[in-house]
C-alpha cells in the first residue's frame, strides 16, 4: 500500500502553512523560529511514514535505511498507528515534551515549532485519504476512512491525478495564497529580518 508521493505530501504541509499565516493572526516570530517552523512542517508531513521501510524520510537519518527495516513492523506496518488519531496526538504529546526541554536551551519558540509539525502531520493524514488505500484514522479500530467515500473515486497514489491535478493546483493554491496576500506575507517577512534571533 502506497502514500502519496513524498513531494506531494510536502506540498500539502506547505500548503496548510501558508494558509495558516495567511488567514490567521501569527504572532511575531525571529528569523531561528521562521526556519525552525518550516524544517517543522516539513518533518511533520513526512512522520506518519516511520512506518513505511521505503519512505523519504528514511533517507534523511543516518543508517536509516537499516532503521527503516526495523522500525515499520514493530509499530504494525503501513498506515496503521501513524496513520491515526491516536498516533497524532502520541506523536504531539512526545514533541511536546522534546521541545519543552530544546527550548530551555534553544532561542526558539517551541510553541510554534510543534504547530508547524502538527500541522505538517495532519496535512499528510488528509491526503491519505482522499487516495484508495484511505487512512485509519480510528485505529485501533480497523476501518480506513476516505474521501470521496467511494473507494473509485479516490486518487490512486502515484497515478496521474496526483502527478497531473493534485500537485499542480497545490502549486496553484500556493501561487495565489501569496499573490492576493503579498503585503501581509512580506511584512511578516521583514519582521524575521529585523528580529532574526
Amino acid at each position: 500500500m502506497g502514500s502519496m508521493t513524498a513531494r506531494t505530501h510536502d506540498l500539502a504541509a506547505f500548503t496548510g502553512l501558508t494558509l495558516v499565516l495567511v488567514y490567521w493572526t501569527v504572532p511575531v516570530m525571529t528569523l531561528a523560529t521562521a526556519m525552525a517552523v518550516f524544517g517543522a512542517n516539513f518533518l511533520g508531513a513526512l512522520f506518519p511514514d516511520l512506518d513505511n521501510s521505503t519512505a523519504q524520510i528514511w533517507e534523511q537519518v543516518r543508517g536509516g535505511r537499516i532503521i527503516g527495516k526495523i522500525i515499520p513492523p514493530l509499530i504494525g506496518g503501513h498506515r496503521y498507528i501513524t496513520h491515526s488519531m491516536v498516533g497524532l496526538a502520541l506523536a504531539g504529546w512526545l514533541l511536546r515534551l522534546g521541545l519543552d526541554f530544546l527550548g530551555k536551551i534553544i532561542l526558539v519558540d517551541m510553541a510554534l515549532v510543534w504547530w508547524g509539525f502538527m500541522l505538517g502531520m495532519i496535512s499528510h493524514l488528509i491526503a491519505d485519504s482522499l487516495t484508495r488505500e484511505g487512512v485509519m484514522w480510528l485505529f485501533p479500530f480497523p476501518w480506513r476512512i476516505g474521501f470521496p467515500p467511494f473507494k473509485h473515486l479516490r486518487i490512486k497514489t502515484g497515478g496521474l491525478i496526483e502527478k497531473a491535478v493534485v500537485f499542480p493546483g497545490l502549486i496553484l493554491v500556493n501561487v495565489y495564497l501569496v499573490a492576493s496576500n503579498y503585503h501581509a506575507l512580506w511584512a511578516l517577512v521583514q519582521t524575521w529580518v529585523a528580529k532574526p534571533y
